[in-house]
């Protein structure tokens, strides 16, 4: 089965149509005329190559000249054409070569090679873009019906689509599952999408006439299709309004891979960048899957990615990652090869990274010993809920006794119910709160600790609690305990400082030695451009820890068969939300229907 959703936007990547099943052939020509269009990255840098001793290279005001089927291929560096691609082998020859076709033409000496390829009125070229026409006419059944159809009618048709195209907005924005276990008529929970749909028809009889029951079973826009359909369409002007805000200004790119549920390797992609008002901008462009982590297959994926939505490489003014080897590696890192293109790509490791590593180091000895006992303190106190509930009464208790002695004050917000709290490798700043929180119920955790001792279900849970309460009350861990606690709390403004999306490398550094000066007396422009490729440069990756929490949430243990291209598609609109909402219904109706 094709997945019309990750079809190659690059032609020189991909299949040839003859090589789809006949059966998909529609399919897949209806998903590139409606969704992809042709691939014409005009912002790329396009290479030179020696032809007949003068470097010559794609033009890309070509794109003008012929834009309704040239379309260009970044990995062969060749021309091809995008209607002959979809239709010439159902037309033949004719007598005209297939270079637009099979492997691209490349002879940018020869620029009338463009017009002899479109030739005559009954040229093998104009049959297929007439085929293209005839292709997407057909496809139109909705526009079609629309016209047909009476204004009441049509009327009603928008009041669905609109209803519909809001619960979907409404459960995007909120991060929600859509679909329910059983969607059936006789289900008594149909999942998210249905149950919020007959919510709004319950509550306003206008909207209950034109939905669910009472609409026609040919156009209930309520599929799965429709719903994956305008989903797709959403996210798709989000990301268009984050390219327009973008403009044609550099930018810098901050990339991570992570796990999902179904342990499949996601890439994440966040732009950095200044906007038109000379605000600092950090925007999640997109997740992809990755078969493998190497720097070149990571580096192929952004080229693909930046392809499909006009950005060129040339454009990177920075690199944000973090220490793995395959992202900084001096020689065949992802940061190497794309600055091996553009060498103004500079390369930041990631401050707050390099501050987590520095604090929570493992190679220091009492740190690592520290850090140890804390979560095996955690993970025997709060193995159970008898455990954890026990330790809630005891420090309910010792909080009531506080209060009446005076040690405590009461007041709204004070002395809220603390429990513990676990410590996260990519959350920079959890130890911190684990500490707090560990140092706050320090007692009734040693309450805790004694009552497994005496009554432990086994031999070894009353063992293991014995040494742990040992180890809990000695010097060293309470004085290191004491220790780092201080140590964080220092540091815990400048890490989160570090985690702010709007911060650029200037401050920081400035944060960090407290001894940079500004510049002064020098003239603005050259000093505005200075400091807007400055605050390019990505400081953290803190978005990439924020992007990979919002796929634990989006693409869950309940959800883990989510295809990756609905898994992108949510995750744009849930992440950037106040992009989403810029973009209205009527936008999104627009290109449904195309």
């Amino acid at each position: 089965e094709v997945d019309l959703d990750n079809l190659p936007i690059d032609h020189g990547l991909g299949p040839k149509i003859l090589e789809y099943h006949p059966n998909d052939r529609d399919a897949v020509r209806r998903t590139y005329l409606l969704k992809i269009r042709p691939c014409q990255p005009r912002k790329h840098n396009f290479p030179q190559r020696n032809i007949s001793n003068v470097s010559r290279r794609f033009n890309p005001a070509w794109f003008n000249e012929y834009g309704n089927w040239l379309e260009y291929s970044i990995s062969k560096d060749a021309a091809f054409c995008f209607c002959c691609y979809l239709f010439k082998h159902d037309i033949g020859k004719q007598g005209d070569d297939d270079s637009f076709v099979l492997d691209g033409f490349r002879s940018w000496h020869k620029k009338e090679r463009f017009n002899s390829h479109v030739g005559a009125p009954n040229s093998a070229h104009n049959k297929s873009w007439k085929k293209c026409e005839d292709f997407m006419n057909q496809n139109q059944h909705i526009q079609d019906a629309l016209v047909k159809q009476s204004n009441q009618a049509r009327s009603e048709y928008r009041a669905r689509l609109t209803n519909s195209i809001d619960c979907i907005r409404f459960l995007l924005h909120q991060g929600l599952a859509f679909r329910g276990h059983d969607e059936s008529d006789t289900s008594h929970n149909q999942g998210n999408f249905f149950e919020l749909l007959q919510f709004l028809a319950d509550h306003n009889e206008s909207i209950n006439k034109v939905v669910l029951q009472n609409a026609p079973n040919n156009i209930k826009l309520i599929s799965h299709d429709i719903q994956n359909d305008i989903i797709s369409v959403a996210a798709n002007e989000t990301v268009n309004a984050i390219i327009k805000d973008l403009g044609g200004e550099l930018f810098a790119i901050v990339v991570d891979e992570s796990l999902d549920v179904s342990n499949k390797e996601q890439m994440a992609i966040v732009l950095r960048y200044v906007n038109k008002n000379g605000c600092v901008i950090e925007r999640f462009l997109s997740i992809l899957h990755v078969l493998d982590t190497t720097a070149l297959s990571l580096k192929v994926a952004i080229e693909s990615l930046f392809s499909k939505h006009g950005l060129s490489m040339s454009r990177i003014h920075g690199q944000g990652y973090d220490g793995a080897s395959n992202m900084r590696g001096e020689f065949n890192g992802l940061k190497s090869l794309i600055t091996k293109e553009n060498k103004c790509a500079f390369y930041i490791h990631c401050f707050a990274h390099q501050l987590q590593l520095t604090l929570v180091a493992k190679n220091v000895e009492y740190i690592d010993s520290l850090f140890n006992l804390v979560v095996n303190l955690l993970n025997v106190v709060g193995a159970s809920c008898k455990r954890h509930e026990l330790l809630r009464q005891s420090q309910a208790a010792r909080v009531t006794e506080a209060l009446r002695n005076g040690e405590l004050t009461s007041g709204r917000g004070l002395n809220q119910e603390t429990s513990l709290k676990r410590a996260c490798d990519t959350r920079w700043g959890s130890h911190y709160g684990t500490l707090l929180n560990l140092i706050t119920i320090f007692s009734s955790i040693i309450y805790v600790l004694e009552n497994i001792a005496d009554d432990g279900s086994n031999t070894e849970q009353r063992g293991e609690a014995r040494v742990l309460l040992q180890l809990a009350q000695s010097f060293d861990f309470i004085f290191n305990l004491q220790l780092m606690r201080n140590v964080l709390g220092i540091t815990n403004e400048l890490s989160q400082v570090l985690q702010r999306k709007d911060h650029d490398i200037v401050n920081v550094m400035a944060l960090v030695p407290i001894s940079k000066q500004r510049l002064q007396k020098i003239v603005y422009p050259l000093v505005y451009l200075l400091v807007k490729l400055t605050l390019i440069l990505p400081v953290a990756t803190a978005s990439m820890e924020r992007v990979f929490s919002a796929m634990k949430y989006v693409k869950n243990r309940l959800c883990n068969r989510m295809r990756d291209s609905l898994m992108n598609n949510c995750l744009v609109m849930y992440i950037e939300k106040y992009v989403f909402s810029s973009v209205d219904n009527e936008t999104v109706i627009h290109h449904f229907q195309k």
